[in-house]
Parts: structure tokens; sequence; C-alpha cells
């Protein structure tokens, strides 16, 4: 899962709400809310960058917090939900 890279598939949008004040994923039957947390990893699933990318860059933006495995969790549980797909670099 390190070299893979991570997308919003296509039948989901990911966006800010203003009214929800909080990232969302949109999807035809309705929307998820996001926490702070998940918006920042999701915010990085570009389809550029690959796991170990979007790790580096979440330390460099929240120095000193171990998040490592919360990170893979949530990409794990995002693409068990359908939110996002992995593609091969």
């Amino acid at each position: 899962m390190t070299s893979d890279i991570p997308e919003i598939a296509p039948t989901f949008r990911f966006q800010w709400e203003e009214a929800q004040d909080c990232y969302v994923i949109l999807y035809p039957e309705g929307m998820v809310k996001l926490s702070q947390s998940a918006g920042e990893i999701m915010k990085r699933c570009d389809g550029e960058k690959d796991t170990s990318e979007i790790i580096s860059e979440l330390k460099t933006t929240f120095p000193g917090v171990d998040l490592e495995t919360d990170v893979r969790n949530f990409l794990e549980n995002a693409r068990n939900n359908g939110w996002i797909r992995f593609k091969s670099k």
C-alpha cells in the first residue's frame, strides 16, 4: 500500500462545505461529514501522491504527531467505503 496512489473514486466528490464547516464526501445518496484529520488526509488523495508521500506531507504539516498507522487505517477504511481507489505507480 506504500507505493499505491489513492485517488477519489469517480462516483464521489470531496469538497469543503461551508454550511457544515468541514470537508465532506458527496455521493448521489447523500453526504459524509469528515473530521478535520480525515479531511487533511482526503485532500491529499489527488491521484498523484502515493501513501508514503501523503504520510510524509502530513508529518511535515503536523510535526511530532505519530500518525502513520492512523493514516493507513483511514485510507483502508476509505477504500472499503468506496470513497477512494488505489492505482499503482
